[in-house]
Parts: C-alpha cells; sequence; structure tokens
C-alpha cells in the first residue's frame, strides 16, 4: 500500500483561496513524504484545455525530478462544464466523453494508471433509470476508446454529492452493467461515513475490484482526527491484499485550512498506521 494526496486543498477547488501552482503542490507534497500525488483535473493545477504541449512536459519531468508518483488523476465535478454524464443534454455528455478521453492521455503521459469515475447526478425531470442508463452508455464509451492507454477507470459513489451511485452496491451494479476490464472500483471514507455505513464492509463488498481509495475523516479531517475507524479499514485492506494507493482527500472544503499542515498530518497519522498493521499481520 501506497500514500498519495489529492490536490484539491492546494488548488482553490471549492473555495477560491489558498491557491498554489501544481509546481509548487508537487514540490510540497513529495517534501512531506507521500509515495505519490492525485492531480485534480481543474485550474489552477491541471484542467487540460490550458495544458501546451510544453506545460505537460514539465509536469511530467517536475514529477520525475521529485521522485513522486501520478497515483490517480480526477475530473473536477460539476462547474462551467458540468462533466455530468447523466445530463439530460446530449451536448453536455458528449463533452464528457471528450473530457475523459483526454484525461486518460494526459494520465498515462505523466505515468499514472488511474483516473477516477464520477457517474453523475440526477437532473429533476429526469428519471433515475434514463440517469443510469446515460452514465452507463458514457462510461462504457469511455473505456472501450482509451483501453490503449493502460488507464483504469475506478466507479466512485459519491453519497454526500449526488443523488446518482451513492453506495457500494450502485458502483458494483454499475462496474457488472459496463463489463469492461479497464473499468474497477474505489470508495471515499468522507462519503461513507456521511451515510452512516461501514468502511469495512465497503472494502470486502469490493473485494478484488478495489483499485483505488480516498482517505478522509469525518468533515474532512485528516485521518485520526475524527471518528472513522481506521485500524479497522487498513486490516480489511490487507485482507483483500489491496496494493494501490491510499489517497488523502482531505482539508479543502473551506477556508481557513493550512494545506501543509493538513498534508502532514494526514501521513503522519497514516504512514506509522500501516505499517504497524503490516508488522502484526506477519507476526500470525
Amino acid at each position: 500500500m501506497k500514500i498519495s494526496y489529492n490536490t484539491w486543498a492546494y488548488s482553490s477547488f471549492f473555495v477560491w483561496v489558498p491557491s498554489y501552482t501544481l509546481d509548487e503542490t508537487i514540490k510540497r507534497i513529495a517534501k512531506l513524504g507521500y509515495d505519490g500525488i492525485e492531480i485534480g483535473a481543474a485550474a489552477p493545477h491541471a484542467y487540460p484545455p490550458h495544458l501546451g504541449a510544453d506545460r505537460r512536459a514539465q509536469v511530467r519531468d517536475l514529477l520525475q525530478e521529485h521522485n513522486i508518483a501520478l497515483s490517480s488523476m480526477l475530473p473536477a465535478p460539476s462547474g462551467g462544464p458540468g462533466n455530468n454524464p447523466a445530463s439530460p443534454y446530449i451536448e453536455e455528455r458528449r463533452a464528457t466523453v471528450e473530457h475523459y478521453k483526454e484525461l486518460a492521455e494526459l494520465t498515462a503521459y505523466w505515468g499514472g494508471k488511474t483516473l477516477i469515475y464520477l457517474p453523475g447526478w440526477i437532473i429533476y425531470g429526469t428519471s433515475r433509470r434514463q440517469a443510469w442508463e446515460w452514465s452507463r452508455e458514457v462510461l462504457t464509451e469511455i473505456a472501450d476508446s482509451i483501453s490503449h492507454t493502460g488507464v483504469t477507470l475506478v466507479i466512485e459513489p459519491t453519497s454526500h454529492d449526488t443523488n446518482l451511485c451513492v453506495g457500494a452496491d450502485d458502483a458494483i451494479e454499475l462496474m457488472q452493467d459496463v463489463n469492461r476490464e479497464n473499468v474497477k472500483l474505489m470508495f471515499d471514507t468522507f462519503h461513507v461515513n456521511w451515510s452512516h455505513e461501514v468502511n469495512t464492509d465497503y472494502v470486502y463488498k469490493m473485494g478484488a475490484d478495489l483499485k483505488h481509495i480516498h482517505i478522509s475523516d469525518n468533515d474532512r479531517l485528516p485521518p485520526g482526527q475524527g471518528v472513522v475507524d481506521f485500524p479497522a479499514v487498513i486490516d480489511a485492506m490487507i485482507d483483500i491484499k489491496f496494493d494501490g494507493y491510499l489517497t488523502m482527500e482531505t482539508g479543502f472544503h473551506r477556508r481557513g485550512i493550512e494545506p501543509d499542515q493538513d498534508a502532514r498530518e494526514g501521513i503522519e497519522y497514516l504512514r506509522p498506521l500501516v505499517e504497524r498493521k503490516l508488522a502484526e499481520r506477519k507476526k500470525k
């Protein structure tokens, strides 16, 4: 298991400040000892239309220089472009397909293997059945279009943010409906806690198809500062032989957050916990 940090807290996502360049963010996260970085595809960091060939090469070289891997990429949900694969507007769905295709190419170019798929949300007047079918169609097309990149799409259920794919069973159903080798699963401990479910249930339900995880305590706190039972989560991850990234998605929901402190406190809690749990398992 490797540990990475999501860039939202450094990129003014959801709120306008604080905000740092992607270059500065890479340097800081690498200095704090993270194995990887999860880059959000939004301005000012990595919105594809803002990245020319030279800039893309600069980021690739910077990741290599600081010996930090691209653990994953994710689109920015909503906002101006929408990026809702369940939108009733064909134009938005088509734009979403193209956005994901470009993100997959960018992910591969920067050495990453994982791209998060957000199934979207139901617009009033659209039935759930229809919204689901649109999202399924979009995901299937994306999966087929990016198969040459080696990038895996991981479906994220987001109970706090959506009314379409809200839990583990929804994500599993969508994966099965699409039935592509490059479509797998992930979840976020924040969303599971928000919906008053059990994180270890998600681990065991998703099993071998679980390829990525977002780590966050309640209220987007760093792990260990809230109510989530992270020792049990790590035990479960070891049980299923998870070998992907544990990615902090913390500290981006409001002003007043110090990103360096958030990132530091997260890894200072999680790294020793993982090492201790692995050592305990070896003794058995």
